[in-house]
């Protein structure tokens, strides 16, 4: 009996895991190890683990060293192997130096003439590159990954491969987020039963919080090219370097209903692509229609995924004079499916859809090979004569304001290839001075439209596309804008950049490699070390200086000592009220954080506080704590704990939503509540629970969706409130009114559904009377909703205005750049509730970059993107949008670690400030 209780399983398995034939007539090489040979099953009939990917690539490489070089480029957040490989015929491995050489040549004008590249593209290769599974729960491409290497390695008697082998260089990256993707495994198999469930809510396929999507710290990486905030990132653009490929695929997987999508993509397109690029679609759209023409396979293109947004990883080549394509495949999200069509979708066929696209894009790479080539040596051509040629002949960063935020920004541009030149010594241009170590971007080179779409103030999108959206809004249809509209890197970190009619003149030198911070101490102090608050290093100081147990006080005014002003904020590390070697720990800790510290020997100050006024508090070492899980965002906490952990160092303890009834609050003083639906999750006993800690002295932070929560009536912990679509009024209509029992604001709708009946009136009544209506304008009023929520918004900068009065400003600028998006916005708070201490800008500055519906232009104005309210002797507070979106609101950064660690509160309702101003 037991022997046929294992081998039910397996017999059940093998009506799934018939072999299948990838290529019609393919004839393969022994001596090339199949999937099956080397790990024991047939391509696509189960879901590989990416410990067994690299497996069957380091197998590839062993069977065939002279066509396929592996090699690593990074390691994953949870230590896992980042490979990528390069195939082509053993003449182009042997001269893969030389090839990537030729093609750094050829990316450069300046330094090869178009005679001397002619030559060079005589005999050159074209270099395609394929990455797959950056998003770890999109499972057929990294699969096919297998069996493309495969198949342009073994396959015999094929005209095309030999040739893709001999005039291509195929860099394949199969597995770009390992760690999302042993998430979704895990899941599928400790859910598998005796046969693959074809069923749609099948848990097998049903993944829990946060799915399989994302990175380890829940980063969605096809969003983080331009702003390189993970590790798996850097490390592709390091390799893709010193490749510099003339094609890039990105392949990914959609909703299992659907088709499969490839090129050419969808409007917007950023308007730094060239025309070339664009016509280069259609090459590629046309010979995958071919292939999958001969498979019978429906597909799709133009109506969705656009060439816009360059955080993408198909957007990325297009910068360098590349191209770049996103192809997407129906999802079977594990062995197979029964769409809503009836049809039963196997996960074979979808690692073979994969694989057929991967190979279509070898030959039209091949086919196209010199024309690929000629374009990219003249997109470099074209891109230094426009930087002539243009107004702006260079950009310049001011090292002023943040300096080590302006050090970072120059760093990622030079790690995108961007020559970025930093001054030696001040210099002038167009009648400023700048000081010595601002950096200089010159637009007359190869990567001048790069620099444009990361450093221009905004980035428009065609005016039909965008009449095209106003239209669909007016009618209640979903806009088709994918992401985000604003994305501009000085602004995103808060600092200047100034466009000159000019070349700076003067002493520069190159910028090279990663950001690293570099601080230094002033002197060795007798009384205390003064840290200016108010910059990314400063926070680094702070959070390094409460783990090495150092005592650390903070200013809640500005002073004036030796002549310098110091912001409100700074930190003082008074030398007597810290242990021995507290001048070691110091200089150590200013050296690796990028802070300046200043050593002073006396207290004296001519102006503000001294460090013994009431004014000046001790910073507490928080224990800090943030739920995890449903129904918070996994976005918005993983970003959250990303910033505090990896970008502060400082540790955060992560606790399920689920066990925030067992949870001793008393342990923690600060609890981060990261956007999420919380109302219904945290019953009525958790909210009591929060309510009395906050009133003895917590800190409680809500951010995004978590704020509708916050200041619900059930909680009343925020004295904000959600408002609906302004009217004709132009006051905010009322807040639409939740469902019972659901997540606050939004959560439930006063529209009837389509169809149903009128609401009855009053017993008795009669017919309401009628309206006439004179224009479409009284047609269009008298449908509008009771209630409805503002349009939603896919992403945009906008100003933000700081009071400086506050504590929770402390160190902050006049103006700040949030990142806004979605349709949340709250009428901020009576001043016998709480306090607005950052609002949006008016309506006619708030706009900084991107593109803002009008109506939500006009109500967004004033209102508060930072509210809080005092409880007892602790504080709420509330960031109506996420601070820490995508990790690159660098600017942001100084408001958030305000909120976190600097209430000084304990002995009076807000710290050591307000306790003078209530005696």
């Amino acid at each position: 009996m037991r022997k046929l209780l294992v081998s039910l399983p397996l017999l059940a398995l093998s009506l799934h895991a018939q072999k299948a034939e990838f290529w019609p007539g393919a004839q393969y090489d022994p001596a090339i190890p199949t999937i099956q040979q080397v790990l024991g099953h047939e391509p696509g009939t189960r879901i590989a683990p990416p410990g067994d990917i690299v497996r069957y690539f380091e197998a590839l490489a062993a069977a065939a060293p002279t066509r396929i070089q592996i090699r690593e480029y990074a390691k994953s957040w949870e230590g896992r192997r980042l490979i990528y490989a390069v195939i082509s015929g053993e003449e182009n491995i042997r001269n893969l130096e030389q090839i990537k050489a030729t093609q750094l040549k050829l990316a450069d004008p300046r330094k090869t003439s178009a005679a001397e590249a002619k030559k060079l593209m005589a005999g050159m290769p074209s270099i395609l590159s394929l990455s797959y599974g950056v998003h770890g729960n999109e499972i057929s491409s990294p699969d096919a990954a297998m069996m493309t290497a495969y198949h342009l390695l073994a396959a015999r008697g094929d005209q095309m491969i030999d040739n893709v082998r001999k005039n291509v260089v195929v860099l394949i990256d199969p597995i770009q987020n390992p760690d999302g993707r042993e998430r979704f495994v895990h899941n599928f198999r400790v859910n598998e039963g005796l046969l693959p469930d074809e069923s749609p809510v099948a848990a097998e396929r049903a993944e829990p919080w946060p799915g399989g999507r994302t990175n380890h710290y829940f980063f969605d990486m096809n969003r983080d090219w331009h702003a390189v905030t993970q590790p798996e990132t850097r490390g592709r653009i390091q390799y893709l370097r010193q490749f510099l490929p003339l094609v890039q695929v990105d392949l990914h997987e959609m909703g299992g209903n659907s088709s499969y999508f490839f090129t050419p993509g969808s409007l917007p397109y950023n308007p730094n692509l060239t025309q070339d690029q664009k016509d280069q679609m259609n090459w590629f759209g046309k010979n995958d229609a071919k292939w999958f023409d001969k498979f019978g396979w429906p597909y799709f293109t133009r109506e969705v995924y656009d060439e816009f947004y360059p955080g993408y990883g198909a957007s990325w080549p297009w910068f360098y004079g590349g191209m770049g394509m996103t192809y997407e495949n129906a999802s079977v999200r594990g062995l197979v499916l029964r769409r809503s069509d009836e049809t039963l979708y196997t996960f074979q066929e979808s690692v073979k859809k994969h694989f057929v696209g991967s190979i279509a894009t070898c030959e039209t790479a091949l086919d196209y090979r010199e024309k690929l080539l000629d374009s990219f040596y003249r997109y470099q051509v074209t891109a230094i004569e426009e930087g002539q040629k243009e107004p702006v002949k260079e950009f310049i960063l001011p090292r002023q304001g943040d300096p080590g935020a302006v050090d970072k920004l120059a760093h990622i541009l030079a790690e995108h290839g961007i020559e970025v030149r930093q001054a030696k010594a001040a210099f002038k241009n167009g009648g400023k001075d700048y000081p010595a170590g601002s950096y200089t971007i010159v637009l007359a080179q190869p990567r001048k439209r790069f620099i444009h779409a990361l450093l221009d103030p905004n980035t428009p999108m065609e005016p039909d596309f965008l009449k095209e959206q106003e239209r669909r809004r007016k009618k209640k249809l979903a806009d088709q804008i994918y992401d985000v509209t604003g994305w501009n890197l000085p602004m995103s970190f808060n600092v200047d950049c100034v466009g000159a009619a000019e070349v700076s003149q003067g002493s520069f030198e190159p910028v090279t490699g990663a950001y690293e911070p570099h601080g230094a101490v002033s002197g060795r102090a007798e009384v205390a070390y003064l840290v200016p608050w108010g910059t990314q290093a400063a926070g680094r100081f702070l959070t390094a200086a409460l783990r090495a147990d150092l005592r650390v006080l903070t200013a809640n005014k500005a002073f004036t000592q030796a002549g310098r002003k110091y912001p409100s904020g700074t930190l003082i590390v008074m030398v007597k009220q810290n242990p021995a070697g507290v001048h070691e720990k110091v200089a150590a800790i200013a050296a690796a954080s990028g802070a300046e510290a200043v050593a002073t020997n006396t207290g004296w100050v001519e102006d503000g506080v001294n460090f013994g006024s009431a004014y000046v508090g001790a910073v507490k070492k928080p224990a800090i704590a943030m739920l995890w899980d449903a129904p918070t965002s996994s976005a918005s906490a993983g970003q959250t704990r990303f910033v505090l952990e990896r970008q502060y160092g400082y540790p955060v303890t992560v606790v399920r939503t689920s066990s925030m009834g067992a949870l001793d609050l008393d342990k923690f003083q600060v609890l981060i509540l990261p956007s999420g639906g919380y109302a219904g999750a945290l019953s009525p006993m958790v909210t009591d629970r929060l309510k009395n800690w906050v009133r003895e002295g917590g800190v409680l932070v809500g951010i995004g969706a978590a704020v509708s929560y916050l200041s619900s009536p059930q909680v009343g912990l925020l004295g904000v409130t959600q408002e609906g679509l302004a009217q004709d009024t132009g006051r905010p209509a009322d807040a639409a009114k939740p469902a019972a029992g659901g997540a606050g604001v939004g959560a439930g709708s006063t529209t009837p559904a389509a169809g149903a009946p009128p609401a009855a009136g009053p017993a008795g009544a009669g017919p309401a009377p009628g309206k006439i209506f004179n224009n479409m304008q009284d047609y269009e009023k008298a449908i509008r909703a009771d209630r409805e929520l503002p349009d939603s918004v896919a992403g945009v900068l906008v100003r933000a205005k700081v009071d400086p009065e506050t504590w929770i400003t402390a160190g902050l600028p006049e103006t700040l750049y949030v990142l806004v998006d979605g349709r949340a916005i709250y009428s901020p708070a009576k001043v016998d509730r709480g306090t607005n201490p950052i609002l949006y800008a008016g309506p006619n500055e708030l706009v900084a970059s991107g593109y803002l519906w009008e109506e939500n232009r006009k109500q967004l104005a004033y209102k508060p993107f930072l509210t809080m309210q005092s409880e007892g002797r602790g504080v709420v507070v509330g960031f109506t949008s996420d601070p820490n979106f995508r990790a690159y609101m660098d600017g942001l950064n100084v408001a958030f670690l305000n909120a976190v660690f600097r209430y000084t509160g304990g002995g009076g309702r807000g710290g050591a400030q307000q306790e003078q101003e209530n005696q």
